[in-house]
C-alpha cells in the first residue's frame, strides 16, 4: 500500500514538474507533449528502480534504487518550490514577465539543495544530548547515561561497514545502557546475517535492549528478530524488563502497524502491566500514544520512526500524521523525545535533517 502511494505522488509530482518545464534550456524548448513523454519515462524509471531495489538482484540493483530515488527527491523539491512560484504569480497570470526567470530559478534551486541533501545525507550522525530527571529513579543510578539510537535502515543502502562505524561511534558515547528504537536493519535486506559482527560490538553494562520498528516487518520480519536475538539483545515487544532494582524498560510493537490491524489489544497498555515500582522508560518506534504513556505512569518515551522529515520541506507533510516529528516534549510529568534516527531510508540525503544518535544522562527526581 505504501509503494502504491508512493508512487502515485511520483507521477502526479513528475507530470507537475515536467508540464512547468516551459521556459527552461535544452526541456523547456520541446513540445508539451514531448516534455510529458519525458515525465513518464522518468517515472518508469523510479517505479522500475524501487522495484529492482527491492527485489535485491544484488550491488547494482541497490546503486539503481539509490538513484531512482535521488531522482524522485530532486523532483519533490522542485515541485515544492515551483508550487511556491505558481502560488505567488497564479500560474504566471500574475508578474507575466517575471514568472518564468522565477520557474527557473526554482529549478535552479532544487538542484542546489539535491545536491546539499547528498552531502548532508553521507555525513556521519551527531550526537544530541539530553538530562532527564526521571520520576521514581533510585539515587544509586543517579547519572547513568542511555544510547539511543533509532532508523539505521542497515541492510540495503546503508551496508555493514557503514553499520560498524555507527557501532562505534555509539561505544565512544561509553553508555550504561543502550537503547534501539526499530528500524534497526531492513527486514527485506538479503544480507542480514552480514550485519551480526556489527550489531554484536555493541554492549552495555545495564544491557541492550531493543524494539521493532515496521522496516524490520518487510519480507524476512523473523530473520530480523532472530538477528536480534542472536546479537545479544533484549528484544521487547509489549513487554518490559528491569535492567537494575528501581528502572524499568518497557517496549511495544510497531504502533503505526497495530493502528492499521484489526488486533483489539493495547500494546502500551500490555507493555506496561504488572510492571515492580520504580522509574520507566518506554520505547515505541513510532511516536503515537504517548498520552497514554503518561497516564499509565511512563517517565520517559523514546520514539524515532519520522527522520524528523529527512528532507526539507516534507518534515512538515510527516508532522499531518505524526504532530510531534522531532525533538523534546513534555507530556505531564512525562518526558518524550522523538529522535530524527541515525541513517536514512531511501537515498542518502537529508536536507537541513541531519541524523542524530541520543546520549541521555538520567537523573534521580
Amino acid at each position: 500500500m505504501f509503494s502504491t502511494y508512493l508512487l502515485g505522488a511520483a507521477a502526479i509530482m513528475t507530470a507537475y514538474v515536467f508540464r512547468r518545464m516551459d521556459g527552461l534550456p535544452f526541456l523547456g524548448s520541446l513540445t508539451c507533449r514531448t516534455r510529458m513523454v519525458l515525465g513518464l519515462c522518468a517515472w518508469l524509471f523510479i517505479m522500475v528502480a524501487r522495484y529492482v531495489g527491492r527485489a535485491n538482484f544484488g550491488q547494482w540493483s541497490i546503486i539503481l534504487e539509490s538513484v531512482g530515488l535521488s531522482l524522485l527527491i530532486t523532483l519533490f523539491l522542485a515541485a515544492a518550490l515551483l508550487a511556491v512560484v505558481d502560488a505567488a504569480t497564479f500560474f504566471g497570470r500574475f508578474l507575466p514577465a517575471a514568472a518564468p526567470r522565477l520557474r527557473r530559478a526554482a529549478f535552479a534551486l532544487a538542484l542546489v539543495l539535491s545536491g546539499a541533501a547528498l552531502v548532508q545525507g553521507m555525513r556521519a550522525p551527531i550526537i544530541t544530548e539530553y538530562e532527564v530527571a526521571l520520576p521514581g529513579l533510585p539515587d544509586e543510578l543517579d547519572g547513568i547515561t542511555v544510547a539511543a539510537v533509532s532508523d539505521l535502515h542497515a541492510g540495503t543502502q546503508l551496508g555493514p561497514d557503514w553499520l560498524k562505524t555507527r557501532a562505534d561511534q555509539i561505544m565512544t558515547l561509553k553508555p550504561d545502557i543502550i537503547l534501539l528504537l526499530g528500524d534497526i536493519v531492513e527486514g527485506h535486506s538479503r544480507q542480514l546475517n552480514a550485519l551480526l559482527p556489527a550489531l554484536s560490538t555493541l554492549r552495555a553494562p545495564l544491557g541492550v535492549y531493543a524494539v521493532p520498528g515496521n522496516h524490520e516487518n518487510h519480507g524476512f520480519p523473523e530473520k530480523a528478530l532472530r538477528l536480534f536475538h542472536d546479537a545479544g539483545f533484549t528484544v521487547l515487544v509489549n513487554r518490559w524488563d528491569s535492567p537494575a532494582p528501581g528502572l524499568v524498560v518497557a517496549g511495544v510493537e510497531d504502533l503505526s502497524t497495530h493502528q492499521g490491524s484489526q488486533a483489539t489489544n493495547d500494546p502500551v497498555a500490555e507493555a506496561l502491566a504488572d510492571r515492580p515500582a520504580g522509574a520507566t522508560i518506554l520505547l515505541s518506534h513510532t511516536p503515537l500514544r504517548y498520552e497514554e504513556a503518561a497516564s499509565l505512569g511512563t517517565g520517559l518515551m523514546l520514539a524515532g520512526h519520522t527522520h524528523g522529515g529527512q528532507i526539507w520541506p516534507f518534515n512538515y507533510v510527516v508532522r499531518l500524521s505524526f504532530p510531534l516529528v522531532e525533538g523534546r516534549f513534555e507530556i505531564g510529568p512525562m518526558t518524550f523525545i522523538v529522535t530524527r534516527g541515525a541513517g536514512v531510508w531511501g537515498a542518502r540525503m537529508r536536507l537541513w535533517n541531519p541524523g542524530e544518535l541520543l546520549k541521555i544522562t538520567l537523573r534521580a527526581d
